[in-house]
């Protein structure tokens, strides 16, 4: 029954003729606020439908769309550090909005840079320095990759037949469910020599480079921050090694792209990935922010080392939906759910 109930609050949560008119009345009430908001990848329309992992990619067009809604809404789209500003201001900053992208691939800086530079308002890109580097082996991109372009694929010797998108979804979540932990490397490279996959040339298929981020770094519009060397989940690391991934990355985009990074955000970003040790280890990293994924709205007195984000999930595709972020509803309901 509560699953049911659940379900059913979260199908009512999600409709327009429900959400929209609370999120005005929510402005009344809850008055100057910034939410931030992050994502990994994007998709156009025609494509988001087709990929065996889309929740993980926003569509395209929709956050074109969106960006649109929040300014005609008069939302300010704005920077880390100005949300922060704002955040320890004393003074009414009205409602602000930032968005960023985790670990960085190659449609950052195709795709998704681009719809930013439409809108004139800027982003902030949180970088796993792996990803240029090349050291960090991208197996959930290269596995969807070889799902969607192939017919059939071996894995642990055994030929799958690939035939509709629904059933490459549900093939790869199997397949990334069983490899998902620090084996992935491995089982990744097992897969690609079994199906004849130039690791290397898939790897830059999907991968931002140096040399797009050197550009990027150029852009006033875009805010750039670290989000460690390999994507470690921080909480589950002595202090020696975190602090090797907090730090390494932040001197390292320093070296390479020749500006200074204050702002940081936590891969996975959850309650049981990142602490107050870790908050603290990011701070003696030389940050001077540290952003999580746990829900909620940015108010004065935010602490700058755990700030709230809210994911934009890839069926995250109406405005109501993406209203219940705005509006600090989807933070209220993980609290209550106990995901946090």
């Amino acid at each position: 029954m509560t699953i049911l109930a659940l379900a059913a609050a979260k199908a009512m949560m999600a409709s327009s003729a429900f959400v929209l008119p609370l999120a005005k009345a929510a402005d009344r009430v809850l008055g100057p606020r910034g939410c931030c908001l992050t994502f990994h990848r994007a998709a156009p329309s025609e494509q988001w439908e087709r990929l065996p992992n889309r929740d993980f990619y926003v569509d395209a067009d929709f956050l074109d769309r969106f960006l649109g809604y929040v300014r005609d809404q008069g939302w300010e789209v704005v920077t880390i550090s100005e949300a922060l500003r704002r955040a320890a201001s004393a003074g009414s900053t009205g409602r602000y909005v930032n968005f960023s992208i985790d670990d960085c691939y190659r449609d950052t800086f195709e795709l998704l840079v681009p719809v930013f530079r439409r809108h004139n308002v800027p982003v902030t890109l949180f970088v796993t320095t792996g990803i240029p580097d090349g050291t960090l082996p991208l197996w959930a991109a290269g596995l969807e990759d070889a799902l969607l372009h192939r017919d059939r694929v071996t894995v642990d010797d055994e030929e799958i037949a690939l035939s509709s998108h629904e059933q490459r979804r549900a093939v790869f979540a199997q397949i990334a469910a069983s490899w998902d932990g620090p084996q992935a490397g491995a089982c990744y490279a097992a897969f690609c020599t079994a199906n004849g996959i130039d690791v290397d040339a898939m790897h830059w298929r999907h991968a931002i480079s140096w040399e797009m981020l050197e550009t990027l770094a150029r852009d006033p519009l875009v805010e750039i921050g670290a989000h460690t060397v390999s994507h470690a989940r921080i909480a589950s690391l002595s202090p020696r090694d975190a602090m090797h991934e907090l730090a390494d990355a932040r001197l390292r985009l320093n070296a390479r792209l020749g500006i200074e990074v204050e702002h940081f955000a936590f891969p996975y970003g959850r309650a049981a990935d990142c602490g107050p040790r870790d908050f603290a280890l990011a701070q003696k990293a030389g940050f001077s922010s540290a952003a999580t994924t746990r829900k909620g709205l940015v108010h004065g007195g935010q602490n700058p080392f755990s700030i709230p984000r809210n994911t934009m999930n890839g069926s995250h595709r109406s405005v109501a939906t993406m209203e219940m972020h705005l509006t600090g509803l989807s933070g209220a309901a993980a609290k209550v759910m106990g995901r946090v």
